[in-house]
């Protein structure tokens, strides 16, 4: 299995935020996306969930199910963890899996996975900024999807929160599955870089 993206060129708001770039990640690999504020990683990993039409260029993921789109086989965790308050972590959990839809997973599990299993009957809007990242993280692993698309991934994450997080990726990695993910830090495994340009 591997991503490509060719040639793409991004224009919001009138302005060309990036062009003619070039994006590619194999099975079992990790890929960075760095670069000042302002140089487009979030607009990239938007084009390549779909979110985001390039103004031209296309991507496309060989060896992957060919019934299903691409961002269809994509999980796109972005800055906002898109929780509803007031409904119990289990609650949100259960409503993202039932709406994404294909192979998914026992709740309990994938919240036992982030360490929220003992806050599972607990409104979201108790939980601290910290375990609502966590929250967004199991709906990584709450529908299996081989593209982990991920914005800003360890915002808002404490030390152990970050090793953890760091574990499933190394586990997605390790059965095949793609991470690009942009961020300022280091993502504490192996990837390579992808250095984007820009100011501010």
């Amino acid at each position: 299995m591997r991503l490509s993206g060719r040639n793409l060129t991004c224009v919001r708001g009138g302005r060309q935020v990036f062009s003619g770039l070039d994006v590619s990640a194999a099975a079992g690999e990790a890929l960075a996306i760095t670069g000042p504020n302002g140089a487009g990683k979030t607009s990239l990993l938007r084009v390549i969930a779909g979110l985001l039409v390039p103004a031209e260029g296309s991507v496309a993921l060989e060896g992957g199910d060919n019934e299903l789109s691409l961002p269809e086989q994509a999980h796109y965790l972005g800055h906002r963890d898109a929780l509803k308050p007031a409904l119990s972590v289990r609650e949100n959990l259960s409503f993202w899996r039932d709406f994404l839809g294909g192979d998914t997973q026992d709740t309990q599990q994938c919240l036992a996975a982030v360490a929220l299993d003992h806050a599972a009957h607990l409104p979201a809007a108790y939980l601290s900024a910290g375990q609502r990242r966590r929250l967004s993280i199991a709906r990584l692993l709450s529908v299996r999807r081989p593209v982990w698309l991920l914005d800003e991934p360890t915002s808002a994450l404490d030390a152990a929160g970050q090793a953890l997080f760091v574990g499933l990726m190394r586990d997605h990695l390790a059965g095949g599955g793609i991470v690009i993910a942009a961020t300022h830090l280091p993502l504490g495994l192996d990837a390579r870089e992808l250095r984007m340009g820009g100011t501010g």
